[in-house]
């Protein structure tokens, strides 16, 4: 069975940011986390890390783009 949640260390490592960076994120509301049931720790599910990626214009299963191509991340609020 295929893990369909990510770590906070696994999620900042695939995005590039650092995991202080995405507990910021998630306090400030631009980019929520869920929680481990039992630990309650952050946990981040795949297809929203790949909704991220796919919005700053990073092929998913590719290389990335030079980092002066890459777009920044706009966060929308609900």
């Amino acid at each position: 069975m295929e893990n369909k949640y990510l770590t906070i260390k696994e999620a900042a490592k695939i995005l590039g940011v650092s995991p202080l960076t995405l507990r910021n994120w998630d306090n400030s509301g631009k980019f929520p986390a869920g929680r481990h049931p039992i630990s309650n720790y952050r946990v981040y599910k795949v297809e929203d890390i790949e909704m991220i990626l796919s919005q700053m214009g990073v092929k998913i299963g590719g290389r990335r783009r030079p980092k002066d191509e890459v777009k920044k991340l706009s966060v929308n609020h609900l």
